[in-house]
């Protein structure tokens, strides 16, 4: 990796629920304390904070009052608002200010999740992006709307089944099952999904995420200073970041997507390959973009999608365990965080019943802008350069 040699030594969590009596920043608040003291630091040891702006419940200078309510003033703030992508450019960006000499502790925090909390209100709304003449007036503003027009073309040009779909939420499920921080732990079968109603086609209702509330953050460091601290480090072996729309009707293709980019740029700086990842943590607001992820991250080839999550391969136990929390779609949307955060807790071997034997490395997705946007993580319990 080029720059200064970094690691996740902290993370933390609230509890993932359907509706909290919290702020947006009482939520952030709890899961940065918990991600501190994981750490062994004291607040003071923080030197940067950066946050994750949620969609439902924005703040404006949401790090600075952060760094205030942890009684700091951090020498870098900064507020991430790509939404689904913020997570792992939260990380990405702390690695950055570290390598430039900015500060060398860095909280990552992210508030909220996806569900309007009841002490705030929802954002007043998008600013003009070309949704009110292109999407608006034909339901497509909706996030189940516009993910279904990809869904739906990958459907077309590869045969891609329902079924197929059905197969990454029950692979979600089954593992939120075994994660007592998941909103989504009833059993859930291939049937249930089928019978599930249809929402928007070709999404049933088990095809969706869970909307959520509560909250992650994690602590980034260099490696260095990492081998004197509490828990066993993380290396961030690898990132990459492409950006090929921003708004659905500019996008060349449907059945793709900046995944593809970002993912080169993640393996390459790394200098590991798909063969070499253990588990992934893939960014799920619906099935189709896990398969559509595996593809373009080089797990399988264009259109084999569908059948590469087929027969258990994503499950534990499996060839590439996937979300092994239940991800958005059974452990809750909190906008992504939790993925960064279950795959530090398994590259631990913290994760009890549901952890990955032997693992050592895991790859990391946040994405945005309907499939537009990505941010690539390869983590890692073992130094690789």
């Amino acid at each position: 990796m080029t720059g200064t040699p970094c690691a996740i030594v902290g993370i933390g969590e609230t509890e993932v629920a359907r509706r909290s009596d919290l702020t947006s920043v009482e939520l952030g608040l709890k899961a940065a304390i918990a991600a501190i003291r994981d750490a062994g630091l004291r607040n003071s040891d923080i030197d940067g904070v950066i946050t994750q702006q949620t969609r439902a419940n924005p703040q404006a200078n949401a790090s600075p009052l952060l760094s205030q309510r942890l009684g700091i003033q951090p020498a870098y703030v900064n507020d991430i608002s790509l939404s689904g992508g913020a997570p792992s450019a939260m990380v990405a960006n702390a690695v950055a200010a570290i390598s430039a000499g900015l500060c060398s502790v860095v909280l990552c925090a992210s508030g909220g999740g996806d569900q309007p909390l009841s002490r705030e209100g929802r954002g007043r709304g998008r600013l003009s992006t070309g949704w009110e003449d292109f999407m608006n007036p034909f339901g497509a503003a909706a996030a189940p709307v516009s993910y279904a027009l990809g869904a739906r073309r990958h459907m077309h040009a590869y045969g891609t089944t329902s079924e197929q779909f059905g197969a990454v939420a029950v692979a979600c499920r089954k593992h939120a099952q075994l994660n007592a921080n998941a909103v989504m732990r009833k059993p859930m079968t291939l049937e249930d999904h089928q019978s599930s109603r249809l929402l928007a086609d070709p999404y049933r209702l088990l095809d969706c995420c869970v909307p959520a509330t509560g909250a992650g953050a994690v602590i980034v460091t260099t490696a260095e200073r990492a081998r004197d601290l509490k828990q066993r480090s993380v290396e961030v072996a690898g990132i990459g970041q492409s950006s090929i729309f921003a708004t659905l009707e500019h996008a060349q293709a449907l059945e793709t997507s900046a995944a593809r980019g970002a993912a080169e740029r993640a393996f390459a700086m790394a200098g590991l390959t798909p063969a070499e990842i253990d588990m992934a943590q893939l960014y799920d607001p619906f099935t189709s973009v896990v398969l559509v992820t595996l593809e373009d991250y080089g797990f399988c080839a264009k259109g084999e999608g569908g059948a590469f999550v087929e027969g258990g391969r994503i499950e534990l136990g499996g060839q590439l365990p996937v979300n092994t929390h239940g991800g958005l779609l059974s452990q809750g949307h909190l906008g992504g965080i939790a993925h960064v955060t279950e795959a530090v807790r398994q590259l631990r071997h913290q994760a009890d019943e549901r952890q990955v034997a032997k693992a050592r490395t895991a790859v990391v997705s946040s994405q945005c802008a309907q499939l537009g946007m990505h941010v690539s993580l390869i983590l890692t319990n073992e130094r690789v350069h």
